[in-house]
């Protein structure tokens, strides 16, 4: 699989500063806190540039008039101001870290809440491990961001103001000499930076190839060991791994000469201030305890400096983060909600299709191609043929996973795109090949609700379709807590449970899309009868590759290529011997060779 195909597409034309500026609105609600912290992060530089002016006092004055009460007083408020720094410090970050967490849960609730309503044919062009990556990387990323990255950029802005302002005001000569190399190292922070984006931003791209393809990979592991594919996932692995390496080695080598260099002028800015400096002391008035005190402001200076160079990679991070999160949000529902909803009480006449075309792809190749039936408020329909023709596909329409390009989709004379969704699929009872069943117990996952649902409706469900038999032989019975994907059960138990769980819904309009498919003949005979009652006085919809299940319905659709060949009951279309009569035939013939008596 090509993990690189699956690129976000709506955050390629978006500027960071467009990114950034739409979390803004996110910060409005704490902006009484933010307010606090900075006049916080204020009295933390404030404190913390002066704590070199007490040592420049107490060399100059202390020290050198031997005055050692005067010293322990200098010293008391060089320790005071170091406790003042610590506090107020640490309750800046705290908060800023509790303001992080809070805007970030409000920013994952409202990713996740965007991708519920987002349409099947996203998640058909995004694996999950990308999606994952967005709501957790990503976001992560803007955290760290926020809560270190600004906090520490606008604090650096600050300490590097107030030790200006003080260098100049004491020694301005000497300052100069500081101030010389600045514009160096901004020119070299600039180059830096536009050199390392574009990498960061390759990189994170990357680093959710590598995401997407082991989640996949970890999620099939099972057919991966059984086919003996270890060996091409580890090269398709290397293959991503690789694809990150390069780009990735390249901005780190970039990060290397780049701390090396501001290490090379921070000695430099040293060398010359001790030089210039040194050269001045009683001369001009300048003292050791001010030459210690602008040594002590260069390195100063200098932390920031280095912190800015290696924030700015969890800057860049954190951008690509943004743009690929609002880029998400910016995906819009392929199957929106109507503006103006119809209200759709219930079925009360019929389902209709009428001169129906849908491609899966947008283009000329068609899925289905004019396909028009009707299908009355309690009637059994069935729809046949083999893999591939269609008949999936009418289902997805019917509960609008998608949407046709041409045609339309009535129940009760109503279009199903001027119906609410909630509204139209609460009117409908799925029930699909591949069970899907959530981390829980038994109950839990017939009801699908978190406290296990309404026990007598679940019990009474299970009843009807035979699976009380072994949900009634576990230990803790629907209490009894299910693997991963329901792995502690077997294929025939875990299709009963999705019987059990339409069932518990009482659908009006009952679907089942391959149901049996993948049951075996005895675990069929089990649920036959619970599906005849079930069916019974109910619209049903049965798609079915075994097509001795379809044999009492009222009509059956033959659809082969997207286009319906044939309609009528089981005996008449065997007796027209067409293509129906066909399928019949062959698979007759398949479950004598496998020794399968006929149903």
């Amino acid at each position: 699989m090509d993990w690189a195909y699956y690129e976000d597409e709506k955050h390629d034309g978006m500027t960071s500063r467009r990114a950034l500026g739409r979390l803004l609105p996110l910060l409005k609600p704490h902006r009484k806190w933010l307010a606090i912290c900075f006049v916080l992060l204020a009295l933390s530089k404030v404190a913390h540039v002066a704590g070199p002016n007490l040592v420049r006092r107490a060399i100059d004055v202390d020290i050198a008039g031997r005055d050692y009460r005067g010293l322990l007083g200098t010293v008391g408020m060089y320790v005071l101001l170091q406790v003042l720094f610590l506090v107020t410090n640490y309750l800046f970050r705290l908060r800023m870290e509790m303001i992080g967490q809070k805007v970030m849960i409000v920013l994952r609730r409202r990713l996740f809440n965007h991708i519920l309503r987002l349409s099947i044919s996203f998640f058909d062009r995004n694996p999950p491990g990308r999606l994952m990556a967005r709501v957790e990387s990503d976001t992560e990323a803007l955290r760290m961001m926020f809560t270190n990255t600004v906090v520490a950029m606008v604090g650096s802005v600050l300490l590097i103001a107030g030790m200006f302002i003080w260098m100049f005001i004491v020694a301005p000569g000497l300052a100069l000499v500081v101030l010389m190399l600045l514009p160096v190292v901004t020119v070299a922070l600039y180059f830096y930076l536009k050199a390392t984006t574009p990498m960061w931003l390759v990189i994170r791209k990357r680093m959710a190839d590598v995401t997407a393809a082991l989640t996949e990979y970890l999620q099939g592991m099972q057919v991966i060991q059984i086919f003996g594919r270890a060996e091409d996932v580890k090269r398709k692995m290397n293959e991503i791994n690789r694809a990150k390496y390069k780009p990735q080695v390249t901005a780190e080598l970039i990060v290397v000469v780049m701390f090396n260099f501001l290490f090379f002028a921070e000695t430099l800015v040293i060398a010359l201030v001790l030089y210039f400096g040194s050269r001045r002391v009683g001369v001009t008035g300048l003292t050791i305890g001010t030459l210690v005190m602008f040594i002590t402001y260069v390195r100063m200076l200098f932390e920031p400096v280095f912190m800015a160079a290696e924030e700015l990679a969890v800057v860049q991070k954190a951008v690509a983060g943004a743009k690929r999160i609002f880029g998400l949000l910016d995906c819009e529902e392929m199957v929106p909600d109507p503006v103006k909803p119809v209200k759709w009480a219930g079925l009360e006449s019929e389902i209709v299709f009428e001169n129906v075309w849908f491609s899966y792809t947008n283009d000329e190749n068609y899925a289905l191609k004019d396909v028009s039936f009707r299908i009355p408020k309690g009637a059994r329909f069935a729809l046949a043929g083999i893999t591939g023709g269609g008949k999936s596909t009418v289902i997805n329409l019917l509960l609008r996973f998608y949407d046709p390009q041409k045609g339309r989709i009535l129940v009760d004379g109503i279009d199903i795109r001027h119906v609410r969704l909630p509204e139209l699929r609460s009117k409908f009872g799925l029930v699909l090949q591949d069970v899907f069943l959530f981390p829980g117990d038994v109950a839990s996952n017939v009801s699908l609700s978190g406290n296990g649902g309404d026990r007598e409706k679940v019990i009474r469900a299970c009843r009807m379709v035979s699976a009380d038999r072994f949900i009634e032989a576990m230990p803790e019975k629907y209490e009894t807590e299910l693997s991963e994907r329901g792995a502690n059960l077997s294929r025939g138990e875990r299709q009963l449970l999705s019987f059990a769980r339409a069932l518990a819904f009482d659908p009006e309009v009952l679907v089942l899309d391959e149901a049996t498919s993948s049951v075996d003949p005895e675990t069929e005979r089990l649920i036959q009868d619970g599906l005849e009652t079930l069916m019974r006085g109910r619209t049903s919809i049965v798609v079915a590759h075994r097509l001795s299940t379809i044999r009492n319905v009222d009509r059956i659709l033959v659809i082969r290529e997207g286009e319906i060949i044939e309609r009528g009951r089981h005996d008449e279309l065997v007796k027209r011997g067409g293509y129906y009569s066909d399928l019949v035939k062959l698979q007759f013939t398949a479950n004598q060779g496998l020794g399968v008596e006929k149903s």
